[in-house]
């Protein structure tokens, strides 16, 4: 009877156990073939968003990458060059070492530039703000290389100091040979992170740049030894006519580089930067450019907290001063990229109760915590907004003297009253 039952349970045990197992394991692959499939539906959305080989999406605000695809990949930029050169314009402005008024006079050198031009003549004299216009508008590489010479004295120096600023902005994929990316020289280069970087310096540093960059039509006036005539500038950016919200950047064409973009739009207070490198044709560019923007602004939401609460004055021990005033590093931001709205944002101060001396202005003092439900969003530095030295011996006992005197003061008072 008990070898019965033995085996009974044997067999139960070896039943449950074939049956346990298949169960098992078909729902481990299950889950695994979800996951690879997820993730491959996300790489081939994000690979078939532009048909172009190189491309990225930036938030120009934060500078956050959105979309990438082959980003570091050295490439010919074409025109996307003059990016660089109008950055050097607006400097040499910001310095005040030139004036939009200033009289750029043309080089026989600038003239016989080919490509893309407005047709500027030997000797003749256009301000500043009309070259920079035919730059940005109508891609004159003539007026790129006035531009140059009038600021450097010649384009080869002009380029030294792209090359210079572009170290500077951390453009480390990128080698200037001229000013108007004209030259097929295989030592010009940059990659699409690269042009998003440059786009964004030359658009939130001077953003003046898109009041000219956003014109579709303007005329300059030649004026030159065979008389005065009127020359019509076209914006070689199509996209400003097909899509809301575009207000620049700048095109580049040629065999090498093929079709480039850096396109900018802006919605809903966000500002988006497009880069398309080496597309096959003009309107695969455009496209690109639009697919980018438009997957952009669908998964954008951006937080700004325009009105910081008022910040309190903290107590101070062993100072000279008995607070201390404090202030906000800047103004929070926050970006969400994935899709997702934000609402019901709380803010949450930390500061110590007392500081103590020495302080200094610019330290930092405490931070406010920006939360949305469960989620941190960020945090904003709490500086010190001045200096406070730390008292000495004379500073305390004149601040026992003073508090002696007022004690006093308010005991007389007392008695006089009663």
């Amino acid at each position: 009877m008990a070898k019965k039952w033995i085996s009974v349970i044997c067999v139960w045990i070896i039943s449950f156990t074939i049956l346990l197992t298949p169960l098992t394991a078909r729902g481990q692959n299950e889950s695994a073939n979800e996951s690879t499939q997820e993730n491959s539906g996300q790489q081939t959305e994000s690979a078939d968003l532009i048909q172009a080989p190189s491309g990225v999406l930036m938030e120009a605000q934060t500078g956050t990458v959105i979309y990438q695809k082959d980003l570091d990949i050295r490439r010919s930029p074409a025109s996307i060059t003059k990016i660089m050169t109008l950055i050097l314009i607006f400097d040499a402005l910001e310095k005040g070492n030139l004036k939009l008024d200033d009289i750029v006079t043309t080089s026989a050198y600038a003239k016989s530039m080919g490509g893309s031009q407005v047709f500027l003549e030997e000797g003749e004299t256009q301000t500043v703000e009309t070259l920079i216009k035919c730059i940005v508008i109508a891609s004159g590489n003539d007026a790129s290389v006035a531009m140059a010479e009038h600021i450097c004295g010649s384009e080869q120096e002009f380029v030294r100091h792209m090359n210079e600023r572009a170290t500077e902005l951390g453009m480390k994929n990128t080698h200037f040979e001229d000013c108007c990316g004209l030259t097929d020289s295989s030592n010009h280069y940059t990659t699409a992170r690269d042009i998003a970087i440059m786009s964004r310096e030359l658009i939130t540093k001077y953003p003046k740049i898109l009041e000219y960059s956003s014109i579709w039509m303007e005329n300059i006036t030649h004026v030159t030894k065979q008389g005065t005539k009127e020359f019509g500038l076209t914006n070689t950016n199509k996209l400003l006519r097909s899509y809301d919200g575009c207000v620049g950047l700048k095109t580049g064409s040629t065999s090498l580089a093929k079709y480039c973009l850096s396109a900018v739009a802006k919605r809903n207070k966000i500002t988006l930067i497009a880069v398309v490198m080496a597309a096959p044709d003009y309107k695969a560019r455009l496209k690109d450019a639009a697919s980018l923007l438009d997957y952009g602004f669908a998964r954008c939401c951006r937080y700004i907290d325009n009105k910081p609460a008022e910040l309190p004055e903290l107590s101070v021990k062993k100072g000279k001063e008995e607070t201390v005033s404090l202030s906000y590093d800047g103004t929070f931001r926050y970006l969400d990229t994935e899709g997702h709205s934000i609402s019901d944002v709380k803010k949450e101060i930390s500061l110590p109760e007392k500081t103590e001396a020495p302080i200094k202005k610019g330290a930092k003092a405490g931070e406010v915590i920006y939360t949305a439900g469960d989620k941190e969003l960020g945090r904003l530095t709490i500086l010190y907004a001045e200096d406070i030295e730390r008292a000495g011996y004379l500073d305390c006992l004149r601040k026992t003297a003073g508090y002696l005197w007022l004690t006093a003061g308010q005991e007389s008072f007392d008695k006089d009253t009663l």
